[in-house]
């Protein structure tokens, strides 16, 4: 990625998919309770929160998205090579069209689950765009790679961290939340996130592939 990086940054798209729930919040760090006696405080929360599933794709040029994997009747569904490539063909690839855009001229970067690098979502993917960046795909990906996905480490953080600071109450409100926190993000904080994700990939090859602390603790 080093190599090239510089020759296909305004042709990258990096994707990938996280569940939103209507009543989670973001913890920076480990909550604790100070008190001299035990407050004997119960929180209960539910077992199955209601969620939905959102897949982003980022790029220099903007976000392709959201994209919501639900049924006709707004149930969110499971993310299989069957709905992935669905949401790539009636979705994704449009969308990039719309903005001007030639799959077949960019670069397609996503993780190595399952519904991703089924045959047929490998198969669909290298007849649309003109690299894949992945498992199994043209040019490998690491499979444990928070730290270098910018959907990992800014897009999907960013919209949780944003959308979970309102007062939400139903699912349809959750996806204008996050549909509109999408449209916020502009193309110089993007440039800076790409910039961010040059520079982690250099640390990484410096540590030679172990943990990025210097990106990790930096603010």
């Amino acid at each position: 990625m080093l190599n090239i990086v510089d020759d296909v940054q305004g042709l990258l798209l990096m994707s990938d998919e996280a569940h939103f729930h209507l009543d989670s919040t973001v913890n920076k760090q480990n909550m604790r309770y100070w008190a001299p006696n035990n407050p004997k405080i119960t929180i209960q929360q539910p077992l199955h929160s209601p969620k939905v599933t959102c897949w982003c794709g980022v790029g220099t040029f903007g976000i392709v998205g959201p994209f919501f994997f639900e049924n006709e009747t707004g149930v969110t569904e499971t993310v299989n090579s069957a709905r992935y490539v669905a949401m790539l063909q009636t979705y994704a690839i449009p969308e990039l069209i719309r903005l001007g855009l030639d799959p077949t001229n960019l670069y397609f970067q996503q993780d190595g689950a399952t519904a991703h690098t089924a045959r047929n979502s490998m198969a669909f993917l290298r007849t649309e765009f003109m690299s894949v960046i992945s498992r199994f795909g043209d040019i490998p990906w690491p499979p444990c790679s928070p730290d270098l996905s910018i959907p990992d480490f800014f897009l999907l953080g960013y919209l949780k961290q944003n959308v979970y600071m309102r007062r939400l109450r139903t699912l349809q409100e959750l996806k204008e939340a996050i549909i509109e926190e999408v449209a916020t993000i502009d193309r110089d904080l993007l440039q800076k996130v790409f910039g961010s994700f040059c520079k982690r990939l250099q640390e990484c090859v410096d540590c030679n592939g172990g943990h990025l602390e210097d990106v990790i603790f930096k603010k």
